[in-house]
This record gives structure tokens, sequence and C-alpha cells, in this order.
């Protein structure tokens, strides 16, 4: 990220939430206080949003962004999207995202989660493949992996909107972050099974230049690990990385 951004002041990042990102963004505040990275002509756009939410809901993901990344960096406040929780006229609103992610220039890069449903954003099983942003209901195992969050999953919505999977696939650079054992068994379907909307992350084989960081253990079902540490350790791209 900070790379890119260096190399492209008014770079479009596509932003996501998690645990995981939260990690990412300690990293990136670390980054702009110290070395001065500066966000202050990049645009932002979330992959989604929880519908009903209003954007100072402790629990909507415009919080979560304020929290870990929009009010520790430089970033202009008019130039960082998600949708609308509270939109009343949803095809109105997604219709807006797009338009206003198409506005931008397209996002040149975009972070990724992975769900255990193996859905990216809120695309949940059966997401066609070439979606554009909507709203998408809730699967159980989605609500469930998230209610933690809300301290009790009667209170995790049950709808959200979403960038759709063709709308990812449009980045010009996707990212993808997975740690942990209990993301292994979806890992492993997402990167090295077949394409299928079942899995929306399997999707991204479609892409042609998406990178998967994962931890050892998140990597544990992957059956072509040694030919992955042969790539990272021998391939100029990743000199940096080393």
């Amino acid at each position: 990220m900070a790379k890119e951004l260096r190399a492209n002041p008014h770079l479009v990042l596509g932003l996501a939430t998690g645990r995981t990102m939260e990690m990412v963004y300690q990293q990136v505040v670390k980054l702009h206080k110290e070395s001065q990275l500066d966000f202050s002509l990049c645009h932002t756009f979330n992959l989604d949003e929880y519908v009903g939410l209003a954007p100072t809901d402790p629990h909507s993901y415009r919080y979560y962004m304020e929290q870990h990344l929009f009010s520790h960096v430089n970033l202009d406040k008019r130039n960082t999207h998600l949708p609308y929780g509270l939109a009343k006229d949803f095809d109105s609103e997604c219709n807006h995202y797009e338009q206003r992610i198409k506005n931008s220039g397209g996002i040149d890069l975009q972070l990724l989660g992975i769900g255990k449903a193996g859905h990216i954003g809120f695309n949940e099983p059966l997401s066609a493949l070439q979606s554009r942003t909507r709203v998408k209901a809730l699967t159980p195992t989605t609500r469930e992996q998230n209610a933690a969050l809300f301290g009790d999953i009667s209170k995790v919505p049950h709808r959200a909107f979403t960038m759709g999977v063709g709308t990812i696939l449009e980045s010009r650079r996707c990212i993808l972050l997975a740690t942990g054992k209990s993301k292994a068994d979806i890992l492993a379907k997402a990167v090295e099974g077949p394409m299928t909307s079942m899995i929306s992350a399997t999707a991204l084989q479609w892409h042609p230049r998406c990178t998967v960081v994962v931890d050892e253990e998140a990597a544990g079902k992957l059956q072509a690990t040694d030919y992955y540490r042969w790539i990272f350790e021998n391939e100029p791209e990743w000199q940096d990385f080393r």
C-alpha cells in the first residue's frame, strides 16, 4: 500500500474491515506518523456496510474505519466512501456507489479478507461472478461469525450493501489477506479449488494481478506450498518482502 501510494498520490484504495485488517491499518498509521506517508490526495472505497446502521453506530463499518484508519491519517473525509447504511432506496444507493467508483477512475488497489463461507465483501454463496454493488442477505454462517462484535447474534443485521464480485474484479490489483487455522479449509478451496459461485473468492483466480498473503496456519491446507515458497524466495518481484 505504501509503495503504491508513494508512486501515485492520487491512488484509489479499496478497503476492507475485520480483525486481520486492524493489523494492516496499525502498520499504515505507523508509516504515516513515522515516514510521512501521505493520504491527502487519495480516495477510498470500502467493500461493504450493514443495512440499517447509521455511520455513527459503533457496529457500522464507517465507524470501524474512523477508529482504525481515517481519524489517524491525513485523509480528506470527503474522499472516503462507504455505502450509506440508512439509505431507503437500495438500488439508487448501489448505482450511485458504482458511479462514484467509476468517476474516481476505478480502484487501483483492493484489500480483501475472506469469510468462512468463502465470501469476499458480503458476496455470499451463489453470488453471480459478474455482480455489481447491491444488497445481499447474510447467511447464518456469516452472521454467527460476526456475532461477537455485536454481543449477540440477534443484533447482527440480516442484510448488507456490498461491492459485487464483478466490481471487485475490475480493481487493477487485489490483495487478499488471511490468518489463522480457521481459514485454512476455505482458503485452500478459494486458491486451488474449482471456480464456483458458491465460494465467491474463487473468482479471484480470474484476476490478472491478485496476491494472496497468508500466515502458516491459514496456509495449512494448501497443496502446493513448496512451489509457493520457491516463488517467494526466488522471483524478483518479491525481493522487497524477503
